[in-house]
This record gives C-alpha cells, sequence and structure tokens, in this order.
C-alpha cells in the first residue's frame, strides 16, 4: 500500500498544480452611480461616519463589482472564482493555464495576471501587476506557564491609558487570523462574551458563519488586546469591541490565502471598523514554489495584500501587521503587508527590550523604514483555546498587543484620523530621531503620546512615567492656573504633598520607598486620583 499512497500523492500534486491561480481584473463599474446614490446599500452609518469624521471622500473602490462581469467570468469554462476585491476591482479565480488566459479576449477585462510569474509572459502584465501571492502564517512557539501581563504593556506605557479609563471603549478592531476555537467558551474571553463585545465574523476559508473554530492561533492574538482573567492576564484593549474574520487555510499555503485577506478588509471597512490587525505574512515557502515571493516583491506596491491593506488606510482604518519571525533565517527581512507603506509594521523584542531573535528585520526593498516600531513578542502572555494562561513568541503577539493600545490611544482622542494616532505612536517612540533596521522607531511610550502637548484633548490628563524610579510628571491644560499633589501610602499617610504648574509640573519620588502609592490631584476646574507605582 505504500506505493500506493506515493502514485496517489504524485497524482494529487499533479492534478492541483495543474490548476492556477490568478487574479481578473475589470476595466470599470459601469453602474457605479448607483453605489453613490445610496452608499448604505453597500457601507454602514459607522463606515460612512468614519469618513466623515476623517474627511475622506467615497470614490470609486468604495463601489461594488459589477455583478454581469461576475457572472460571465463564473460562467467561463473550467473557471472557478474563489474570491473578489471591489477595491482593487478583480475577482481571484483558479483554472487552467489555457482557460485563465481565455479570459484576456472579453472586453470587460483590463488584465489577468497569474500568481506564478513566469506565466506572465506579456510586457504590460509584468511590468503593471508583478502580483504573485503567497501565504505564511507566522509561526507560534506555545510555552504554557502561568505568566503575569503586566510587562509587555508597562513596557509600552500603555497603563497610563488604562488609568485614564482608556481601555479601547467604543473602538472596533478587526481581527484577521486563522481560527477562534474557545472565544465563545473560554474564562478569559467571558467579559468581552458577557458585554457583547464580539460583534460578528466570518470564515472566509469556508464561506461559514461559524468564526469560533479554525486555528487557534488566532484565539492566542486576541487574549493579548481582549482577554482577561484578574491576577493572571489582561490585555491591552479590554472594553474594545471585535470582529473576528478567518483567512488562513490550515491544509494548505496558497495565494488565494492574500485574497481572502483583502476581501475580510473590505468587509471590515464595510462595518465601520476603526483597527485592522493581522498576524499573517506572506512572503515564500508555498505548496507550489512558482508563488513564492521575493524581497524585491516587497516594496509596498507588488503584493496584492500590501495594496489592499494600503487601500484600507485610505479609508481611515488603522492597519497593524507582523513584521514576521523570519530573523533568524537566511531571508530575514519583513514580508507583506507588513511592506505597505501605511502599514505600522511591529516587531518584536522581549522583556528587557532587546529585539527578540526571531523577530524579521527592514528596510523594506525601496528603503523605507520597516519594522515601525516594536513591543513584546518573547513570552507574550495569551490565554489559549480552554482558558489556560500561558506564554507564547512570535511578532503574532507583539502586533496585536500595540493594535490594543492604539485602540486605547485613539478612544483618548476620537477626533483625530488614522494618520494622526499613526504619528502620534511614531513619535513618542525612542528611536523616533534615530530609527534603524532591527527596531525601526523603537518603542512607543503612550504616556507620552497622551500628553504631547499638539495633541492634548479639552479635558485631557496623564501621569507619566508610570511605573516611576526618580521623577514623575502631571500633565493638564491650564497653564495659569496651579494645582496641589499629594501623595499617600497604601495605609493612607500622606507621604508628599506639592503645588505645581503646567510649566512645573515634576515631582520628585526619590525618597520614597518601591511600592504602590496614591495620587490626588487638585485644581480650580480638575479633581483626579490614581495609582503610582515606585521602581
Amino acid at each position: 500500500m505504500k506505493y500506493n499512497f506515493t502514485f496517489l500523492f504524485l497524482l494529487l500534486s499533479f492534478t492541483v498544480f495543474s490548476q492556477e491561480e490568478a487574479w481578473v481584473y475589470f476595466n470599470n463599474k459601469p453602474n457605479s452611480q448607483a453605489f453613490f446614490d445610496n452608499p448604505l446599500s453597500v457601507l454602514s452609518q459607522r463606515a460612512l461616519d468614519r469618513r466623515t469624521t476623517q474627511n475622506i471622500a467615497l470614490d470609486i473602490t468604495d463601489a461594488p463589482l459589477e455583478t454581469s462581469f461576475v457572472d460571465q467570468i463564473k460562467a467561463s469554462a473550467g473557471i472557478s472564482v474563489m474570491a473578489q476585491s471591489k477595491w482593487l476591482n478583480a475577482l481571484h479565480i483558479r483554472g487552467t493555464q489555457s482557460n485563465i488566459t481565455a479570459l484576456k479576449t472579453l472586453g470587460f477585462v483590463d488584465k489577468v495576471v497569474f500568481a506564478n510569474k513566469a506565466l506572465n509572459t506579456t510586457a504590460k502584465t509584468v511590468s503593471q501587476a508583478q502580483i504573485a501571492q503567497v501565504a505564511n502564517k507566522l509561526k507560534t512557539a506555545v510555552d504554557y506557564s502561568y505568566g503575569n501581563s503586566a510587562n509587555q504593556i508597562q513596557m509600552l506605557n500603555g497603563q497610563v491609558l488604562h488609568q485614564q479609563n482608556y481601555t479601547g471603549e467604543g473602538k472596533i478592531i478587526a481581527v484577521l487570523d486563522g481560527g477562534f476555537p474557545g472565544v465563545n467558551t473560554a474564562q478569559p474571553f467571558q467579559n468581552l462574551i458577557n458585554n457583547n463585545r464580539i460583534l460578528g465574523g466570518y470564515d472566509y476559508t469556508t464561506r461559514n458563519s461559524n468564526f469560533y473554530t479554525g486555528d487557534d492561533h488566532g484565539t492566542l492574538v486576541l487574549s493579548t488586546m481582549g482577554g482577561y482573567k484578574e491576577n493572571s492576564l489582561v490585555g491591552t484593549a479590554p472594553n474594545a469591541s471585535y470582529y473576528l474574520f478567518i483567512t488562513e487555510i490550515a491544509a494548505e499555503e496558497n495565494p488565494l490565502e492574500e485574497s481572502l485577506w483583502v476581501e475580510a478588509a473590505e468587509q471590515a471597512d464595510a462595518l465601520g471598523v476603526d483597527i485592522i490587525t493581522s498576524s499573517l505574512g506572506y512572503f515564500a515557502d508555498r505548496d507550489n514554489a512558482n508563488y513564492n515571493h521575493t524581497y524585491s516583491d516587497m516594496n509596498g506596491t507588488t503584493n496584492f495584500v500590501s495594496i489592499g491593506a494600503e487601500i484600507a488606510f485610505s479609508k481611515g482604518i488603522l492597519v497593524l501587521a507582523s513584521a514576521g519571525n523570519e530573523g533568524g533565517e537566511v531571508e530575514k527581512h519583513i514580508g507583506s503587508p507588513a511592506d505597505a507603506v501605511s502599514v505600522l509594521a511591529i516587531g518584536s523584542v522581549n522583556a528587557t527590550k532587546a529585539r527578540s531573535s526571531f523577530s524579521s528585520i527592514g528596510p523594506s526593498y525601496d528603503g523605507r523604514i520597516k519594522p515601525d516600531i516594536m513591543a513584546q513578542g518573547t513570552s507574550s502572555v495569551v490565554s489559549s483555546a480552554n482558558g489556560t494562561i500561558g506564554t507564547a513568541n512570535g511578532t503574532s503577539f507583539s502586533c496585536p498587543i500595540m493594535a490594543g493600545m492604539a485602540a486605547c490611544l485613539w478612544q483618548a482622542f476620537p477626533t483625530k484620523t488614522n494618520r494622526e494616532i499613526r504619528q502620534m505612536i511614531l513619535s513618542s517612540s525612542d528611536k523616533y530621531t534615530t530609527p534603524n533596521n532591527n527596531y525601526g522607531y523603537g518603542i512607543p511610550n503612550f504616556g507620552i503620546a497622551l500628553s504631547v502637548d499638539s495633541f492634548i484633548a479639552e479635558t485631557a490628563f496623564a501621569v507619566y512615567p508610570n511605573p516611576v524610579k526618580t521623577n514623575v510628571s502631571f500633565s493638564f491644560l491650564n497653564e495659569n492656573s496651579t494645582a496641589m499633589v499629594a501623595i499617600y501610602s497604601v495605609l493612607g499617610q500622606k507621604m508628599l504633598q506639592k503645588e505645581i504648574t503646567k510649566l512645573e509640573s515634576d515631582i520628585s519620588l526619590q525618597s520614597l520607598q518601591s511600592g504602590l502609592y496614591f495620587y490626588t490631584f487638585d485644581s480650580e476646574n480638575l479633581h483626579k486620583s490614581g495609582k503610582i507605582i515606585k521602581q
């Protein structure tokens, strides 16, 4: 039976690879005016509101595909339609080379692009659309041991946001991943379930509405943002709301996964999400090596998924993607969609802020700084599908950790655009003035981002850094007023008291021993209290 099995495998392999992957692009959308007359037929009110807030006009990419074109492709001999994109006005199709090539004769077809670049023989096709797609779910090493999630938040000074009750409330994050089993049953996700913060989702790989299935990689990812188990795991955005989309095909590595990613991103846009986070990376190691990307493709404009991610950003969505886990490989560079210009590519550091050896490096092929920023991806604290709290390694986790903090920051500044939020995060990072190809702009400080003068909201108040080693600063608006700050021990004993102004707002805690303290802040129109950790 061994030989029979071998023969069957070879036969199946030949059959699969005789079926090519390709994209067919249409040359127009003749009925787009119907969309412009009634945009709510396609986009939710929240999606329209996001555009209005950010002064983003509707355009032809928002209009749906022409159904008559889609129907003719579906009816074409030997062609299977696998995915579609209104943004790129294209279908992902599967068929023999000859059947796919025959589609070029249709009057509404602009071009056909094979995933196998060697089949794109015309000069026009090669120069305009080298869109060979490959999918590479980032590898995850999980070590189930009891952990504490404080470090991955405090490294980013994210507790400053949480202390001001900025925990993602009112922001919506779409998670594009491989599956979400256990999210509807495991204890660390009950805060999301009980408060109706899982707004929905979809499994694009099987065209099924059940998204609590598949690979548990997405479950681990979600837990770094939305998980909550007291004294064990607190996500970076525990009160945000989430859509969960499965775009990763577990049984194969195929260009189709990138098209499914774009299709899910379009749905996320239509639903009005604020942030897309994806711990999926696309480079090489495909089932069919002809579909592999090369480093030269990582220029932000070649790969189908990167083009889609950039369009998502143009719609007012903040997009974050894992840089990749190839730092220890021969080809160490970031994959896509992390290579897209506006996507925040997130690399990984360990608990002491040193770059993780596996974290992919930059620059992009066209020389831009990548990764953009870093967060803890070594020994990140996560929840498994059965609720076990443990640790996992990968930029798969540094990315959502950052996405959750971005949601909290955006909650604090709800009128800011995605471009402004992106810049606030970058400019708060510790290597902002001296970026490099290993760390990008470095590790953001969300306490600083919250209190940067040029971005302060009318009710802004911040205490930073926290935890603090020596001096703590209190940021508030009115330059002409004074405030009285008092520091108390956990037993209620007043340890320090000082009058401060906006321009002289530092208080030295050097005389205090390490531990937890409480503060009160009183000015003419503002009264605050909270916790300070002295290191």
